[in-house]
């Protein structure tokens, strides 16, 4: 018997990764409401019923009607509402409607009663209306008979090549604590872990050093290498000969210069003043490092003068095959639309590994294992470990 799991705002699968690739688990449907990550995530996950539409117009009649669903035969529910309304990348406003989308999440519960929930979001929700916001979602869970906890939870500390911070609550129907995945790997910048089965963090230059080095406007198709490690392996488990997707947008003469001069890590106050571009925030316009995990991937992580997304080594942005392995995506995974389109459904996805490792804590609370792992922690900042 295999656990029922329902995907609300499902992008292309990223939360839902892990328990989509364990036997024990079956997602039954999918809710999100932009076709390009819809068709998508139809194309990685062809065996789930995904409904394209507004969550606002998606109910338990769906499922009752198409797979025969009825309250209480859902055993898990996972979704992130979008989060630009929390985000602290850009402006955050409580009146934006995306950040009302956490009662839709709520009105499905009421309606399906699953007997542990997942909801994923930005750190900045900690933050919005000084706190109160998240204090006032747990309570509208508590209030249909959740126990709820909360993480706040690192992609590298599992093995994501990239710092990626994101809320991870926790509702479950039993008050048995729930663990939380313990971290596989540390900072070594943090110095040696006392923990000697943490393995140090994937950096960038171990996710990509088998892609070829390309120019602005390039694409190839080509490996450059056989895989040089684990982490390559398990991107190529089942690639196709030919890279998929990796390509970069043409940037103008004076752009490509600017990226030419900044050494590794760089930013525009390690290059000549003359070159400096004449606006931008603290982070645009900054290379990634070579030896560190990548900064947060954003939707723009084509655009150089976005948040840090600027190549190591070659005078370009990141290319779209380079944004999915640093989100975990194998070069299997396919992603549909314009690049536009692209770049949104890796940006906004959460790292597969993230989601494998909650998905193992999901699996041993469900089964009653009493496993090793993290208790819940009501934290404005991560846990260093």
């Amino acid at each position: 018997m295999s656990y029922k799991v329902i995907d609300l705002f499902a992008g292309v699968g990223g939360l839902s990764y892990g328990f989509a690739h364990d036997e024990e688990f079956e997602i039954l449907a999918a809710n999100e409401i932009l076709k390009p990550m819809a068709q998508a995530y139809s194309m990685n996950h062809p065996s789930v019923k995904i409904y394209n539409k507004d969550i606002k117009d998606f109910s338990i009649d769906d499922l009752a009607k198409d797979l025969g669903v009825k309250k209480g035969d859902i055993d898990i529910v996972v979704g992130g509402p979008p989060c630009q309304a929390y985000s602290t990348v850009g402006k955050r406003s409580i009146d934006d409607p995306r950040g009302k989308l956490f009662q839709e999440y709520y009105r499905i519960l009421t309606e399906l009663n699953p007997k542990l929930f997942v909801f994923e979001n930005v750190k900045g929700l900690l933050s919005m209306q000084g706190g109160d916001l998240i204090k006032n979602i747990t309570s509208l869970f508590e209030s249909v008979g959740y126990h709820m906890q909360m993480r706040l939870l690192n992609a590298a500390d599992y093995g994501t090549p990239q710092i990626r911070e994101r809320v991870i609550l926790v509702g479950t129907l039993d008050s048995r604590p729930f663990r939380y995945p313990k971290p596989t790997h540390y900072d070594p910048e943090c110095g040696i872990s006392a923990d000697k089965s943490l393995k140090p963090y994937v950096t960038l230059g171990e996710a990509l050093g088998d892609l070829p080095s390309m120019k602005t406007g390039e694409s190839a198709n080509k490996y450059k290498c056989e895989p040089e490690n684990d982490y390559q392996l398990l991107m190529r488990a089942n690639a196709p000969d030919e890279i998929q997707e990796h390509e970069v947008p043409n940037n103008n003469e004076h752009l490509v210069e600017i990226m030419k001069a900044l050494p590794d890590g760089g930013s525009p106050k390690d290059i000549p003043e003359e070159l400096r571009p004449g606006s931008g925030f603290g982070n645009c316009y900054c290379r990634l490092w070579w030896n560190k995990p990548s900064t947060t991937i954003t939707r723009n992580f084509g655009c150089p003068s976005s948040s840090r997304c600027i190549h190591p080594r070659d005078p370009r942005p990141l290319s779209t095959r380079e944004a999915a392995r640093l989100q975990g995506f194998p070069d299997d995974y396919v992603f549909c639309g314009k690049r536009s389109d692209k770049h949104l459904q890796i940006g906004n996805a959460v790292p597969t590994f993230l989601s494998n490792a909650i998905k193992d804590s999901v699996k041993s609370y469900l089964k009653g294992e009493e496993i090793g792992g993290l208790t819940t922690e009501f934290v404005a900042e991560p846990t260093l470990f």
